[in-house]
């Protein structure tokens, strides 16, 4: 195959070339496709005649490329046999391919002006952390670290970053110690340029320079000016000092903290520094703190892997639109944390709520721990929101972000003219604050969606229960009707009952009391149906969706503005700032307005939760009214067909009865005929064991003397025709009603069956 196959237009059999992914020293990377199954690979190929010695270099990387194994060290893979071919005597070098770019595409984003975001500097720091120790076990120095040989890869939605370009790399094992190199400068470690024997170090130098321009937008030591000529300013720098600037009289100051503005939180600031201060060293001997006796590992991977092991909770106070952060302690408990929470924002542990994202609110039996996600870190990643239960209500709009001394200084005089090199700054951080506006809504706005999602999820419980409950209430209706009409029935086969033992005025009036608590039941649903029209009218909102479009509009304004000021030349231009003030005023008044509507949103939302709150408990107190209704109904039932039984039992023994007392009139001794507890004679408030009726003739009755007086009497009466059968204690006595006389029988002579009289009347 002919080296002019790798021309830019061209390709290789079935691999086309798609796009020029960048140039070097040396060579050009190029991506290739193929035709047929879309596969992608990176194709590095020299395009100059090289020397021997940049030969030996150039195969020399490919060497090392292949010996490495590491998820932020980006693969090697092997040449597509139709490319394996010398292009200018020296092999191509095929790679994996990260559709991401750079580290430096990444930073020139204007949104990026004046840095990354938490979470994307702390992946940065772990991934690129990695692949350098990795490199470092291999006894590899990388020696050109900075943001174009830092390439980005989505794997499985998350960015991993990885380290490209080891063309001059040094393996340690060809001497610990090197004195030989040509580089990027601008990342370059301070013994580089005085050409002085160097190790490992140096790495840590350029990794530490590109962390501190994520953080800041900037390199951390006077970046406006040319290498050599900073390297004479700083190079008298503290140990400790991480960051260098030119005063408006040309004095260098410096710092031992980083430069405001920066989206980092402040329990991650105090770390992050010490860190700098390891990596920023001047001293190369001193520079990463040096082994750890007990690990033998470098501290200053000890301090990385510090930061990136802390558990911060980031909360959003919805009542105040403040974010607060805590730093968890091991099994800290949820209730200690609400303590701390309380300490800051004055909302009681009780009146607490805390929602994540998805409106699920945080289990109080579970640790603090359960706040944050494994392997998701950053404040602008994940948030918890706070609401405070005692109200419904809340007031925002909020007091807006402060503005930087700077640009606060152009939106009081919009019209000072000032040096572009100085505006270049002040209008960063402009774009920095409007950027800031908008995403401080956006956060509140989730804050809202979160409330809405738990309201969602309170709604969804809400009916899950109505719908047990109207379940519930009519299965009890349907029973009700059931034992009404079989109640009636009975009633009117059974016209005398009201009078010998079944009240039916009693059946009725506890009917009656059911079926009103069956209308009660109908008075919730009707409350709940309103409820849920409110709930779903509020999703259709407007102000249930994203209302930002002018914000961002008037971001990416700011945007547009600031690329224009970047294209004109520095040198002894001036301009003043009226375009960029009149977009930081309407951004401003934008937020001010999309935020009333939010909280007059959010306000409406808390207010349906409060009256799904309030409806909780009187559907359960329904669901339980129901449950002893219908226990009720079950129990009349059961007693309803206990008595028809019970009925039926009498019948069969009037029959048996009167045979017997046909033989008692011929002269055969009485038997008992049946044997009833009190209770299925007298009702559940007798409280005798039991009683056994013997059958009586009327010999007996007649023969009877003796009257006893009526005082003391039981108040358990029997009607039985024409007597009333008492009993107390062991004595079993009838009354005539027309004589008014109490006739007592002798103890242990008890009657079963008055004849002629009708024993079936003798109910409970």
């Amino acid at each position: 195959m002919s080296p002019t196959a790798l021309g830019p237009a061209g390709g290789c059999g079935p691999w086309e070339m798609r796009d020029r992914l960048g140039t070097g020293g040396f060579g050009n990377v190029c991506l290739y496709q193929h035709q047929d199954s879309g596969a992608r690979v990176a194709i590095k190929s020299c395009r100059l005649e090289l020397s021997v010695k940049n030969k030996d270099r150039w195969c020399h990387e490919i060497d090392i490329m292949k010996k490495l194994s590491h998820p932020n060290v980006v693969r090697a893979c092997e040449v597509p046999e139709e490319m394996n071919f010398l292009v200018n005597d020296v092999p191509l070098l095929a790679m994996e391919y990260c559709s991401g770019g750079d580290l430096r595409k990444l930073l020139n984003k204007p949104d990026n002006c004046c840095g990354l975001k938490e979470s994307q500097i702390l992946s940065l720091l772990s991934d690129i952390g990695s692949g350098i120790q990795y490199l470092h076990e291999n006894r590899i120095i990388h020696r050109d670290l900075k943001p174009e040989n830092i390439v980005l890869q989505d794997e499985g939605g998350k960015i991993v970053h990885k380290i490209i370009d080891l063309g001059y790399a040094k393996d340690l094992d060809q001497g610990s110690l090197c004195t030989s190199f040509v580089g990027t400068l601008q990342y370059l470690a301070p013994e580089l340029f005085e050409k002085k024997s160097y190790s490992v170090t140096v790495d840590y130098w350029s990794f530490g320079t590109m962390v501190f321009e994520c953080i800041a937008g900037f390199r951390p030591f006077l970046h406006n000016l040319q290498p050599f000529t900073w390297h004479e300013k700083i190079k008298k720098k503290d140990p400790k000092h991480i960051f260098a600037s030119e005063d408006m009289n040309g004095e260098v100051r410096f710092s031992t903290h980083l430069p405001q503005p920066h989206s980092l939180c402040g329990l991650i600031v105090g770390p992050m520094e010490n860190w700098l201060q390891l990596m920023l060293n001047w001293d190369p001997q001193q520079r990463g703190g040096g082994l750890d006796p007990e690990t033998s590992r470098p501290k200053c991977f000890l301090i990385m892997d510090h930061i990136l092991n802390l558990k911060i909770v980031h909360i959003l106070n919805m009542t105040s639109a403040k974010i607060v952060s805590f730093l968890l302690h091991p099994e800290e408990s949820l209730h200690s944390l609400q303590i701390r929470i309380e300490f800051e924002t004055g909302i009681s542990t009780g009146n607490q709520e805390l929602l994540l994202e998805t409106g699920i609110c945080l289990d109080p039996r579970k640790p603090a721990s359960q706040c944050v996600i494994d392997g998701v870190r950053g404040w602008d990643s994940y948030m918890v929101y706070l609401f405070d239960k005692s109200k419904t209500v809340y007031d925002g709009p909020f007091a807006s972000r402060s503005l930087s001394d700077c640009v606060n200084y152009i939106v009081q005089d919009s019209k000072i003219q000032l040096p572009i090199s100085q505006l270049r700054k002040v209008w960063a951080e402009a774009v920095h604050y409007v950027i800031g506006l908008k995403e401080d809504y956006s956060r509140l706005f989730q804050g809202q969606r979160a409330a809405m999602l738990s309201l969602l999820r309170y709604n969804a419980n809400l009916i899950k229960m109505k719908n047990n409950m109207v379940s519930a209430s009519q299965q009890l209706k349907a029973k009700l009707e059931f034992f009404h009409q079989s109640i009636r029935l009975d009633l009117e086969r059974y016209s005398d009952q009201m009078a010998y033992g079944i009240s039916s005025e009693k059946m009725l009036k506890a009917w009656k009391e059911m079926e009103e608590k069956a209308e009660d039941i109908g008075y919730l649903d009707e409350q709940i149906m309103a409820l849920h029209t409110e709930i779903v009218e509020l999703q259709k909102s407007p102000y249930a969706r994203r209302q930002g479009e002018v914000m961002e509009s008037l971001e990416q304004r700011a945007i547009d503005l600031y690329k224009q000021l970047k294209t004109r030349p520095p040198d002894h231009a001036y301009s003043d700032s009226t375009d960029m003030v009149k977009i930081i005023v309407q951004t401003v008044q934008s937020q001010d307005r999309v935020l009333k509507e939010l909280f007059g949103h959010l306000s409406k939302l808390l207010g349906c939760k409060q009256k799904i709150i309030d409806l909780l408990p009187k559907i359960e107190v329904a669901l339980n009214n129901i449950k002893e209704a219908d226990n009720s109904v079950m129990q009349m039932q059961g007693k309803r067909q206990r008595e028809i039984w019970h009925l039926l039992k009498i019948a069969c023994t009037q029959s048996s009865s009167r045979s017997l007392v046909s033989s008692s009139l011929e002269g055969t001794t009485s038997t008992p005929a049946a044997t009833w507890l009190p209770q299925e004679l007298l009702g559940e408030h007798c409280r005798e064991l039991s009683v056994v009726i013997l059958c009586a003739n009327t010999e007996i009755l007649s023969s009877a003397t003796g009257v006893s007086s009526a005082e003391g009497a039981c108040p358990h009466h029997i009607p039985c025709g024409g007597f009333w059968i008492c009993w107390a204690g062991e004595v079993l006595a009838y009354q005539t009603v027309s004589e008014g006389k109490i006739v007592p029988l002798l103890t242990g002579v008890l009657v079963t069956y008055l004849w002629p009289y009708r024993s079936n009347e003798i109910l409970s």
